[in-house]
């Protein structure tokens, strides 16, 4: 007994018809989608590096949007239910060979369906865990992260403050050590003073006996 056809089918669908690539290469990107959550097949086509991952992954958003807007139902919660690639039209070119002979050049078209559902009760419980797991391990590490930055913040802070306490320390044992050479400046500077006054005195007292000493002569 055969499969449903085509146009038969359960799900909403979108097509793409007479895109210029061969049917093989589509089914390729195909197969790495199909019977998967529409969320897995984005980051499938995401990842995938072929030519035909960014087209089918316009089909399939066209799908979802044909689903969430025409048969109102949740994104979140729609599947691949069905996608294939059918041969389109082949258009025949020539480029000339040796001798005369002609080579053939086949440009190969295809047309591209992606039929997207709605996810069993199972499956959609299986989906629903593993999203909440997903989600408590993605708090838990932006609690670490937020703890750690946290952490970082405040270490550094403590680096801060105490290089602005070292500082300020350092400041103050300069300017008591500049007070101190002040203070010892000045007081040199009076002993010089009184050293030299002294030594004034003394040369004017020297100098009023030698005057004495003379008049006492004459």
């Amino acid at each position: 007994m055969t499969g449903p056809k085509t146009n038969e089918r359960p799900g909403t669908r979108a097509t793409l018809r007479g895109y210029h690539m061969s049917a093989s290469k589509a089914r390729v990107v195909l197969n790495l989608i199909r019977n998967e959550d529409v969320n897995t097949a984005r980051e499938i086509l995401a990842g995938t590096t072929r030519e035909a991952a960014d087209v089918i992954g316009k089909v399939l958003a066209s799908a979802v949007a044909n689903a969430v807007n025409n048969d109102a139902m949740n994104a979140d919660e729609l599947y691949v239910s069905a996608a294939f690639a059918d041969e389109g039209i082949t258009m025949k070119r020539f480029t000339p060979r040796a001798r005369g002979r002609a080579g053939k050049i086949r440009k190969r078209a295809c047309h591209i369906t992606v039929i997207v559902s709605r996810l069993d009760e199972d499956r959609l419980e299986i989906l629903r865990a593993a999203r909440s797991a997903q989600a408590a391990a993605s708090r838990t590490r932006r609690v670490a992260s937020s703890r750690r930055r946290a952490d970082q913040t405040a270490s550094l802070n403590k680096r801060e403050t105490a290089a602005a306490v070292a500082a300020e320390e350092l400041e103050n044992q300069v300017e008591n050590e500049a007070v101190e050479t002040d203070v010892v400046t000045e007081d040199v500077t009076t002993e010089v003073d009184a050293a030299v006054e002294e030594t004034a005195g003394e040369e004017t007292t020297d100098e009023t006996v030698s005057e004495n000493a003379t008049e006492e002569q004459n």
